[in-house]
């Protein structure tokens, strides 16, 4: 059970600013199976949360509070990254005196 969970929180992590099409389809199951709430399925996420003593809400709020600032922190970067770069001031020094 533990490796479901593992493998469900490592596909959220590595693919949450997915591209690819497989790996944006990876990302979106395991992220529904981690908030689907009400679910009777011997490996859903709450059961095998409560099999392993975690508390399933918190570690929900905990994976979308690090997705919130990976999206944040990526948006940042590419907006950097569109602006248009300054030229560095020449340094010139001086030899002799």
């Amino acid at each position: 059970m533990l490796a479901v969970l593992d493998n469900a929180i490592e596909c959220f992590q590595k693919y949450v600013l997915a591209q690819r099409e497989r790996e944006k389809r990876l990302f979106q199951e395991a992220e529904e199976w981690i908030l689907e709430k009400d679910s009777d399925w011997f490996f859903s996420f709450e059961n095998i949360c409560e099999t392993l003593q975690l508390y399933p809400d918190y570690i929900r709020q905990g994976l979308l509070c690090w997705k919130e600032a990976k999206l944040k922190s990526h948006s940042i970067q590419a907006q950097d990254a569109s602006r248009p770069k300054r030229p560095q001031p020449r340094v010139i020094a001086k030899t002799g005196t």
